[in-house]
């Protein structure tokens, strides 16, 4: 994409003596977001203030730095889509534990199946940079060890491995790279999809032992 036409670029110059400092800023990480997502995380501030139609000085009167910005732009792409309420219900065992994971992995692919948020964890990666590190390691901590918890509680005799949910996981996220990275013909509702992946993960463990659930 040819960098002068940014999208969101005019509207923060369009509208800056108008915005709050909160709002100002706001739609500086909604701008930087949509930067770096096409020109990757080696983009300088200089060609970001002046696709936003900002100058410098006002950029870093919001953000001190470049890693102070792209710190915003983490919590922006990455933390705030995450929702707590998914890990309660994961460790909800009133409900059955392939409708949870189908449920968790619905309201996941729908927060962050995005083109900013697969462009910008593929540069992030390919850049070597800590972002994605950090957002694996949460996103295993808060849902990966307790979705594993689950399955072997629903499948002891199987004895379920940490590597099974990341390959579950991965699978799952591979879906996001063919629609955004390789721009392969992909359904627009990917739910199916996600749907029958996680009924693939629970059946595998029905092979080898009775889920808790089925037991007399």
């Amino acid at each position: 994409m040819d960098q002068s036409t940014l999208p969101g670029q005019t509207t923060i110059a369009k509208a800056r003596r108008r915005l709050s400092p909160d709002e100002r800023r706001r739609m500086i990480v909604e701008g930087a977001v949509t930067f770096f997502s096409e020109v990757g995380l080696e983009g300088t501030t200089r060609d970001l203030s002046r696709h936003l139609g900002v100058t410098q000085p006002l950029l870093y009167r919001y953000f001190g730095s470049k890693e102070s910005l792209l710190e915003a732009v983490f919590q922006s792409v990455y933390i705030d889509r995450l929702d707590p309420a998914w890990h309660d219900a994961l460790l909800d065992r009133s409900t059955p534990f392939e409708t949870r994971l189908r449920n968790f992995y619905r309201d996941y692919t729908r927060a962050i199946f995005t083109y900013e948020w697969m462009r910008i964890f593929m540069f992030s990666g390919l850049a070597g940079a800590d972002l994605n590190r950090r957002y694996l390691s949460e996103v295993e901590t808060v849902y990966l060890k307790p979705l594993l918890e689950e399955a072997r509680h629903e499948f002891s005799a199987a004895a379920p491995q940490m590597e099974d949910v990341w390959g579950l996981h991965g699978g799952i996220i591979y879906l996001a790279i063919r629609k955004f990275i390789y721009r392969l013909p992909m359904p627009d509702d990917l739910g199916p999809l996600v749907d029958r992946m996680a009924k693939r993960f629970a059946d595998s463990y029905r092979n080898h032992s009775t889920p808790l659930s089925e037991r007399p």
